[in-house]
């Protein structure tokens, strides 16, 4: 088998080793301890992607390049797809909760947050307007709106510390996206559809898998957040 078939697969456990690794061998932190939570959270969002993602494929919004990926593949994706979503999911909630943990200042006032958020929210809404059809554009952007929109009335201290923190996975994210969209490589490892995305790329990778990623990743750690939270309170109950 060429080495490029496992391309896919290298750049799935090359994103989730070091941060696993770091989980169970650092003492401090010890994020191991929340394993469980989290392959809870990052199941209960992966289900409606990987559904969307089958739909998109099926109908070619999207698609994967066979030289780059394993011969496995499970409603018309990739063993490695699959993978994708809990891989990348693992790796960002770690990073957070570490930069949390190492850095608690490291977040936005609550007025830049919700400056932020507005403005997010009417730049996202104008684009969907004048994009409406295009599926992977109208369906990422309605549930950003939708996410953002509730998390701006009911999640406000959980977004002034995800938005500095996304910033900083934005960065393996154009590593690890870039690969997978074709830069570096001949070919992708993902093509797109341009006629279902705005069109518009930064550097390789399509604008809307920006808002995907900030969809899929914040969701959750929304969960996360939520169940890390019901744990206190049964601790605190069990204290009393």
């Amino acid at each position: 088998m060429e080495i490029s078939k496992y391309l896919y697969l290298t750049l799935n456990l090359g994103s989730i080793s070091i941060p696993l690794l770091y989980s169970i061998f650092e003492k401090d932190f010890h994020f191991i301890q929340y394993f469980k939570k989290v392959i809870i959270a990052i199941t209960m969002i992966a289900i409606p992607f990987l559904i969307w993602d089958a739909f998109f494929t099926e109908m070619g919004v999207w698609g994967f390049n066979a030289d780059y990926h394993l011969s496995l593949e499970i409603l018309g994706m990739p063993i490695e797809e699959w993978m994708f979503f809990f891989c990348i999911p693992y790796a960002c909630i770690f990073t957070h909760e570490v930069l949390k943990f190492y850095l608690p200042n490291y977040k936005l006032s609550r007025k830049n947050t919700i400056n932020l958020s507005v403005f997010l929210l009417l730049v996202i809404t104008i684009l969907l307007v004048f994009n409406l059809g295009k599926w992977y554009t109208s369906v990422n952007f309605v549930w950003f709106i939708l996410l953002l929109s509730y998390s701006l009335k009911n999640q406000i201290i959980a977004l002034q510390s995800y938005f500095p923190s996304f910033l900083i996975i934005l960065i393996p994210f154009f590593i690890v996206n870039g690969v997978l969209t074709g830069s570096f490589i001949e070919n992708p490892v993902v093509w797109y559809n341009n006629e279902e995305n705005i069109g518009v790329r930064l550097f390789t990778i399509p604008l809307e898998d920006v808002f995907y990623a900030f969809n899929l990743l914040f969701s959750i750690q929304l969960i996360f957040n939520l169940l890390s939270a019901k744990n206190e309170v049964h601790v605190t109950e069990k204290i009393r």
